[in-house]
C-alpha cells in the first residue's frame, strides 16, 4: 500500500483521540515527526522529536522538551568528539 492510500484508511479508520498515536505527533496534517526521524540515527532523531514536538502535547513543557532536545545534542557532541 502507497504512503497516500495508507493516509487516506487512517484518516478514516483512526480514532479522534488515539492514545497511542496522538495528533501532537504531527507536524503537519499527514506528517508525523517519525516520518522524518526514522531515517536518522537514535540521538539525532530524538533531537528533532523534542525540537518539532517541543510545548505541542502541553504548552507549559516547552523549555523542558527543548532541555531534553539539549541533553540529546550534548550527547551527541560528545560523541562526535572523541
Amino acid at each position: 500500500m502507497n504512503p497516500e492510500s495508507e493516509r487516506a484508511i487512517n484518516a478514516v479508520t483512526k480514532p479522534a483521540t488515539d492514545p497511542v498515536n496522538p495528533a501532537h505527533y504531527q507536524v503537519a496534517p499527514g506528517i508525523e515527526v517519525i516520518d522524518l526521524t526514522e531515517h536518522l540515527d537514535f540521538l539525532r532523531g530524538n533531537i528533532v522529536k523534542y525540537v518539532v514536538r517541543a510545548g505541542q502535547k502541553n504548552p507549559e513543557t516547552t523549555l523542558q522538551d527543548l532541555q531534553k532536545a539539549a541533553w540529546y545534542l550534548d550527547r551527541l557532541i560528545a560523541k562526535e568528539s572523541r
